[in-house]
């Protein structure tokens, strides 16, 4: 899959063969064709296996032994972030991703069933000991993930917040957050958190 993602990234996905797959890894075609019916297959499971990695950094963040709240916070820059490194190092496949993006929804389907699973457990724990007061979990998992998809593009093509650092966004979406969780009790500012070094980016 490995070899496989670099022919991708490197050439695009038109111009990769499957002969190129087979020839690269080592494997020979025969063997190829053994798992995959086509280059389109391969592909899926590499995206697959990207995606995969992403859900794997998402469970490590709701384990961490944080507050609920900064959880939450870390979890939508985990997100950002890794999408955005994810499509960076697959160098043309960055056009693919956009060009092919229903190829993308179709495969992603399960990362964000995950990555919702994730969410909608850590607002749980958070209501639980008493930190957030939501009318709805489901509903607000909902409205936080897909608004957090929404910012996937602008976000990689750095158009989000013009002229801001990402550090200049924490306070606003920390304050946001609080909003949103309905926060009650005696937690640090947003400026309080702002400059707190943990940001998601460094994890």
């Amino acid at each position: 899959m490995e070899e496989a993602r670099e022919l991708f990234a490197r050439n695009g996905l038109e111009a990769t063969t499957m002969n190129d797959i087979a020839t690269a890894s080592g494997r020979g075609r025969r063997t190829l064709y053994t798992y995959f019916r086509n280059k389109e297959e391969v592909y899926t499971a590499v995206i697959e296996g990207e995606l995969e990695r992403l859900s794997e950094r998402m469970d490590e963040v709701a384990n961490m032994a944080v507050r609920p709240e900064e959880k939450v916070f870390r979890l939508i820059y985990t997100h950002l972030s890794l999408i955005r490194e994810t499509v960076a190092r697959n160098g043309s496949l960055r056009a693919e991703f956009f060009r092919n993006i229903w190829m993308v929804e179709k495969v992603r389907k399960t990362f964000d069933e995950e990555e919702k699973n994730v969410l909608r457990r850590v607002l749980m724990e958070g209501v639980e000991n008493g930190s957030f007061h939501i009318a709805s979990v489901d509903l607000l998992t909902d409205i936080i993930h897909y608004s957090v998809k929404g910012l996937e593009v602008p976000y990689i093509y750095d158009r989000l917040g013009e002229g801001l650092t990402e550090e200049d966004t924490y306070p606003i979406v920390t304050e946001l957050l609080h909003r949103v969780l309905d926060i009650r009790n005696d937690i640090p500012s947003a400026r309080q958190q702002s400059t707190e070094k943990h940001y998601p980016s460094k994890l």
